[in-house]
C-alpha cells in the first residue's frame, strides 16, 4: 500500500544519508489499484492506494533464517546457510573451519553493535526488533512501525502492539540486540564443538557497544574522545532532557551552536515541548552546562573543530513521523511532489538548508496523537 511503501522508501534512504548501515530503496511504484487494510487491527478496514517499494541490499538473510532450520534439527541446512553467507559476504573467512565460523559470528555481533549505536545517536526507534528483523549483515531492515524520538523519552516505542510491555523502546535497543544475538548463537550451536566461541562472539558485541557508545558520546558532545566520566555526563544530560521535555534532535544541534562558556537554559527554551517543564529543570540544566564547559576546557579540540564534530554527529533533519505523514497525505491525494521534496531534504541531513526550516521544526500539536505520527502498527 502507498502509505507503508512511502514510509519504507523514505526512511531507508534517510538512514543511508545519516551514515547508518541500512537496506536501500530502488523504486516506489503505484499499482493503480486499491488494497484493503485495517491499520490498527481494530475492525475498521478501509481501501487504500496500492504501491510497491523495491528494496535492495547485498543480502536479506536474518537471524531467524538460522533459527528455523535449528528448530527442525536440520544441521545440514544450517551449515549450507553459514557457508553461503561466508562465501558471498565474508570471503576472507570462508573455508577456514571452526576458526572462520567463530570470527564470522563475532563480526556479525560487532556489526550489530555499531548499527544500533547509529540508531541511538540519531534517536531512531526500530519498533519491532525481533530476530526476523535483524540482518545477518548488520543492516537496518524492515521499516514498519519505526519512529524518531522527539521529546526525549527512553521508554518511548512507536509500536502500538508494544505499548504495554515496551520491549522495543528506544532505551532498550542495545539490550534487545544482545538478546537477539544470543538467540542466533543458540541456533548456530550445532555448528560448534562448544559454547566458548559463541560466548567470545557475544563478548565482542559488548566490547564493540562500549566503544560505539563512547564514540557516540564524543561526537554528540564534541569531544576528542570520551571516557566513562563523559558517558556519565551524557546520561545526566539525558535525564534533564527527559524531565524538561526537550526535543532530542534540535537540542543537540543547538548545543553545538552556542558558546558553552556563556550558554544559559534560556538558549534552549524554544526546543522544549512544555515551557513549564523546561522552566522546572532550568537550575539542573544550568548546572550541567557549567560542568560541560569545564569538561571542554580540558579537551584538546579547538572550538571550530568541536563545532564541526558536533555538526557531523547531530543531524539538523531526521525523518520525523509527522513529516512522513504530511507527504503521505498529499501523495494519497495525488500530489507526489512532497515525497520528492522530503527525500531531497533527507539526503543532506547534517547541512543547514535555507528555506526548509519546516523540516527541522518541532512536532506540531496536531501530530501529538494522530495515527501515523504517534501511533503506528506493523501495518503502518
Amino acid at each position: 500500500m502507498l502509505r507503508s511503501s512511502i514510509r519504507e522508501f523514505l526512511c531507508s534512504e534517510a538512514m543511508h544519508h545519516l551514515g547508518i548501515p541500512t537496506t536501500r530503496a530502488l523504486s516506489l511504484v503505484g499499482t493503480g489499484e486499491e488494497v484493503v487494510r485495517d491499520m490498527f487491527y481494530d475492525g475498521h478496514p478501509r481501501p487504500e492506494p496500492g504501491a510497491v517499494v523495491c528494496r535492495i541490499a547485498p543480502g536479506f538473510l536474518r537471524f531467524g533464517s538460522w533459527q528455523l532450520p535449528a528448530s527442525r534439527g536440520d544441521t545440514v541446512l544450517l551449515r549450507r546457510l553459514a557457508d553461503h553467507v561466508q562465501r558471498h559476504h565474508f570471503p576472507e573467512l570462508h573455508g577456514r573451519g571452526p576458526d572462520g565460523d567463530a570470527e564470522w559470528f563475532a563480526q556479525v555481533c560487532e556489526r550489530t553493535a555499531w548499527m544500533v549505536a547509529g540508531w541511538m545517536r540519531v534517536g531512531f526507534v526500530h519498533g519491532v526488533m525481533n530476530t526476523d528483523n535483524m540482518s545477518i549483515l548488520g543492516l537496518t531492515i524492515d521499516y514498519g512501525p519505526y519512529g524518531w524520538l522527539e521529546d526525549y523519552d527512553p521508554d518511548w516505542t512507536p509500536n502500538t502492539t508494544d505499548a504495554h510491555g515496551r520491549r522495543y523502546r528506544y532505551g532498550a535497543q542495545p539490550q534487545v540486540a544482545y538478546w537477539n544475538l544470543t538467540r542466533l548463537a543458540q541456533a548456530l550451536a550445532p555448528l560448534f564443538g562448544g559454547a566458548a566461541p559463541l560466548e567470545a562472539g557475544l563478548q565482542r558485541y559488548l566490547d564493540a557497544w562500549a566503544r560505539a557508545e563512547r564514540e557516540m558520546v564524543a561526537g554528540k558532545l564534541g569531544l576528542a574522545r570520551a571516557g566513562a566520566g563523559d558517558v556519565a555526563l551524557f546520561e545526566d544530560l539525558c535525564r534533564v532532557l527527559q524531565a524538561g521535555q526537550f526535543d532530542l534532535t534540535t537540542f543537540f544541534r543547538q548545543l553545538g551552536e552556542v558558546d558553552p562558556a556563556t550558554a544559559r537554559p534560556a538558549d534552549f527554551a524554544a526546543v522544549s515541548y512544555d515551557a513549564v517543564a523546561a522552566a522546572a529543570v532550568s537550575p539542573a540544566l544550568q548546572e550541567w552546562l557549567a560542568r560541560y564547559a569545564a569538561r571542554l576546557a580540558d579537551d584538546p579540540l579547538a572550538p571550530p573543530r568541536r563545532r564541526e564534530r558536533m555538526r557531523l554527529a547531530n543531524p539538523r533533519y531526521v525523518l520525523r513521523n509527522w513529516l512522513a505523514q504530511e507527504a503521505i497525505d498529499r501523495a494519497e491525494a495525488g500530489d507526489l511532489a512532497s515525497v520528492a521534496t522530503l527525500l531531497e531534504v533527507m539526503r543532506r541531513p547534517y547541512e543547514d538548508q535555507p528555506g526548509r526550516e519546516h523540516y527541522a521544526g518541532l512536532r506540531p500539536e496536531w501530530a501529538r496523537h494522530r495515527a501515523g505520527c504517534s501511533m503506528l502498527s506493523c501495518s503502518s
